[in-house]
């Protein structure tokens, strides 16, 4: 739960419209916030569709009906890995828009409704340039979390029961093993960096205790897609699938 808590804690702060100034922050706490929410809900939500991907066909049998059409595993399987890298984010996207209209329009009219002008909220909320930051950090989060949504795939093409466990089991006695025989967290390094490492490479933070995005020149897509940890994911992601193909070519049924 720490973890988690850790994880989303940075994500929302270093990616999801914190673009104002500090003066600005109590009128935009409750939009980032709806935010933060929604990439955390979009994460879980991802997590166990990929858990459930190959691993659902299997048990309510529909893979033979799958596989009797003219779709080749590889295209399945790819169709599969979309949803959590492109669907569940661009309705994230959409989700978090709609929200914040739907909370500035209700403040707006509150404001009205005492006598007072809704322009100041306007003013202090740059709402197209707190989107464009939004869609930047879940289109970098998407690329990020790819080897996660592979090795999740992988394991729902390969365990016949508990997925999760599967998922989850093994990479915690590979950091007690780690912790026990050598006294070192690498390992734990490894997956933390992998979850929330994104940020410091796809953000200019001005600063490691200044989290805020003032500008969109505080972007940097160019040292973001440069970063060697980024392909070394996207190769472990690659490899993961096609082995999740291979899987899904010669498991049958449950």
């Amino acid at each position: 739960m720490r973890l988690a808590q850790l994880v989303w804690q940075n994500a929302g702060a270093e990616c999801c419209c914190s673009t104002t100034r500090q003066s600005s922050e109590p009128i935009e706490a409750p939009y980032d916030l709806a935010a933060m929410m929604m990439i955390f809900v979009v994460f879980i939500v991802g997590v166990f569709y990929c858990l459930d991907a190959l691993y659902g066909e299997r048990r309510d049998r529909s893979i033979l009906f799958w596989k009797s059409l003219p779709v080749s595993d590889l295209t399945t399987v790819l169709s599969k890995v979309t949803i959590p890298l492109v669907a569940l984010p661009l309705v994230a996207f959409a989700m978090v828009v709609s929200v914040q209209l739907i909370m500035m329009l209700m403040t707006s009219a509150n404001l009205i409704f005492h006598g007072m002008s809704p322009a100041s909220t306007w003013a202090h909320i740059p709402f197209f340039q707190n989107w464009v930051v939004l869609l930047y950090g879940l289109i970098a989060i998407a690329l990020w979390h790819t080897p996660i949504y592979g090795w999740l795939l992988l394991v729902s093409g390969w365990a016949r029961r508990a997925t999760f466990l599967w998922a989850v089991l093994p990479l915690i006695a590979i950091q007690i093993f780690e912790k026990i025989t050598f006294d070192t967290q690498y390992c734990a390094r490894i997956l933390g960096h992998r979850l929330t490492g994104f940020a410091a490479e796809a953000f200019d933070f001005q600063g490691q205790h200044n989290p805020d995005i003032h500008s969109l020149a505080q972007l940097t897509p160019g040292r973001y897609l440069s970063t060697p940890d980024l392909w070394i994911g996207l190769a472990f992601a690659t490899a993961f699938i096609f082995a999740a193909v291979r899987l899904r070519r010669y498991r049958g049924p449950i």
